[in-house]
């Protein structure tokens, strides 16, 4: 076939409006042209492509399977073409047409997803994919150009990153309703003594904060149950334990049915986040919008001490 120009893009539109028509006629009216135009354009067609379309049966036109085939390659075409009109809407808006997100588990049960929903609620032309994984792998991966941004906890330490603080919070304790700390509004470590606590499950016991907090104030536990920071409320909705963990995990996770009541814990642990990503990211126009919505989802949180600034 000859180089691709205006001309023959436009004889692949007739064409395509001929083979869904059926008829010259018909195609000519949906097109708004005379029917020689809608034959003429077939006949070069043809002609450039060095393949017969239809076959002429008296007054009818039959499609060959010659035909068929070029049709379906014509609406992937057109898929291909709209498919870059979003990505360039996107753009347009947001510097980018995908954000591939890496994101530590206690902010990917709400937080991350709902900043998500707002993106695309914004440009529903926008590509987004969200991965969940460890602090240490997600900055891995951002270092490493497989996720464009990342959500970590800090501090972490990168000679390739940004490292933006977003926010601090302050631990709460979980207690199911009726346990006999529920009527305290405050839960002090001291409270801990004799209580069976479910933690998150870490590689070494002396990594988990709550157990090392308990070791310092000489508090005895009953006995731990370890488990995977996305099973921990629904173990103490079940009575296993009770658990103190960041407020932001806690409110994505639970709902009111599951009988947990939350309360302030003392002394204060604190937990800080942020967001990472490469320098080329710096003047991304997506990074501004989730400053943004980051904010107004924070206020929705209890015991968030700041919310996102600039870049730093």
């Amino acid at each position: 076939m000859a180089d691709v120009t205006i001309h023959s893009l436009k004889a692949l539109a007739i064409f395509k409006t001929l083979f869904e028509a059926g008829t010259a006629s018909q195609a000519a009216r949906t097109l708004g042209i005379t029917q020689s135009g809608v034959s003429r354009s077939l006949a070069q067609l043809e002609e450039n492509l060095g393949i017969q379309l239809f076959l002429r049966e008296k007054n009818r036109l039959v499609a060959t399977p010659e035909a068929r085939e070029l049709y379906d390659e014509i609406l992937r075409l057109m898929g291909n073409i709209e498919e870059l009109r979003h990505s360039v809407l996107a753009l347009k808006e947001f510097g980018t047409s995908r954000l591939r997100i890496a994101a530590i588990p206690g902010l990917s049960f709400g937080f991350v997803p709902r900043l998500v929903a707002a993106l695309l609620e914004c440009n529903r032309n926008f590509s987004v994919s969200l991965d969940m994984m460890s602090s240490h792998e997600v900055q891995l991966a951002v270092e490493s150009s497989h996720a464009d941004i990342g959500f970590v906890t800090l501090p972490i330490t990168s000679r390739v990153l940004r490292v933006e603080p977003w926010f601090t919070t302050e631990a709460v304790c979980l207690v199911p309703q009726g346990h006999g700390l529920a009527a305290l509004e405050r839960i002090d470590v001291q409270d801990l003594r004799d209580q069976h606590l479910v933690i998150s499950n870490q590689p070494s016991i002396s990594a988990n904060p709550l157990l090392e907090l308990a070791s310092q104030h000489h508090v005895r536990i009953a006995g731990k149950t370890e488990a995977n920071i996305g099973t921990i409320t629904a173990l103490v909705a079940s009575h296993v334990g009770i658990t103190v963990m960041n407020p932001i995990t806690a409110q994505d996770q639970l709902a009111p049915r599951d009988g947990v009541v939350m309360r302030h814990f003392s002394p204060a642990m604190t937990f800080s986040f942020g967001l990472i990503y490469r320098d080329n990211w710096k003047q991304a126009k997506v990074l501004g919008f989730l400053r943004e919505e980051g904010r107004a989802l924070l206020s929705h949180y209890p015991a968030t001490a700041h919310s996102p600034a600039g870049e730093s």
